[in-house]
């Protein structure tokens, strides 16, 4: 009889749905703190870009001087101390920052919408109708944004990592209630293995 390895990542598994069942309640409980609180929610996230920003900006400008032969050191250098201005420029402005960011989501969302719309009618493949509809619903949050903006700035953000945290905490709870359900693995596939 041949064992599927599949069948005894199962049972490490099984044994460990208490953790993704606390993984998903964190995160359920996060994501309602983030929906009650978006202001502060969407300048944390702006705060976390901006320092991501500023160390990747870092990085490449101490990846631009070890390959200094190189063609693209100057590429390289500019692109890093750029990012380390505008991460610092967002670290220490990240109200702005967040109208910023808004702005180019808002910008993004509706050109994305309009071009799925367009390309879905036009391509006319299997069940178009649904990449119609998201395209809708995409230019319709871009220019629910922008008629909102600077005002979204505040909420968008904030709002965007809530809905994140809260689905992804509720996936967690379904993947552990699922992975507590599977049933062991009998003690002669074990062996077999």
């Amino acid at each position: 009889m041949i064992t599927n390895p599949l069948f005894l990542e199962f049972e490490e598994l099984r044994h460990k749905w208490g953790w993704f069942l606390a993984l998903g309640i964190a995160m359920l409980i996060l994501g309602t703190v983030a929906l009650l609180m978006m202001p502060i929610a969407t300048v944390a996230a702006v705060m976390i870009l901006g320092w991501v920003m500023v160390v990747s900006g870092v990085v490449e400008a101490i990846h631009a001087f070890r390959l200094r032969g190189w063609g693209g050191f100057f590429l390289h250098l500019i692109g890093g101390v750029l990012g380390v201005l505008i991460g610092l420029l967002i670290v220490t402005h990240p109200v702005a920052g967040a109208i910023a960011w808004t702005l180019l989501f808002a910008s993004f969302f509706t050109v994305i919408g309009i071009f799925r719309m367009v390309a879905a009618v036009q391509l006319k493949f299997p069940h178009w109708g649904w990449a119609v509809f998201d395209g809708a619903i995409t230019l319709l949050l871009g220019i629910v944004l922008s008629v909102e903006w600077p005002w979204s700035g505040l909420w968008f953000l904030g709002l965007s990592v809530a809905i994140s945290l809260l689905l992804r905490g509720w996936s967690y709870v379904m993947i552990s209630l699922a992975v507590r359900a599977i049933p062991p693995v009998p003690q002669e596939v074990r062996r077999a293995a």
